[in-house]
């Protein structure tokens, strides 16, 4: 579906962003999605909004971003690691945003 932007342009929005944003209430999220499909759907916008390709993290770094949206960061952490979305050395001391 396409919608147009106060400047004219148009913006294709997918159910898949629309079923994220409702995940959201005043910047955070209400509570990580059982259902497998759609908590796969929130961990790639997470990625995609929360770490930058090809950037180095700390796993306090990794926390502190993911708290800003939600309470349970080891939770989202875990679920992005498992997804494959974030790497993770094997010491545990680096993270990086997967591609």
């Amino acid at each position: 579906m396409s919608e147009n932007t106060a400047d004219g342009t148009s913006e294709n929005i997918t159910n898949g962003s629309r079923a994220v944003a409702a995940l959201f209430s005043h910047g955070r999220l209400t509570a990580i999605p059982r259902k497998a499909a759609r908590r796969e759907q929130l961990l790639v916008h997470l990625k995609e909004t929360l770490f930058e390709p090809g950037r180095q993290y700390t796993e306090r770094e990794v926390n502190e971003a993911l708290l800003t949206v939600h309470d349970d960061f080891p939770a989202l952490r875990r679920y992005l690691i498992t997804a494959g979305l974030l790497t993770r050395t094997r010491d545990g001391a680096s993270y990086q945003r997967a591609a």
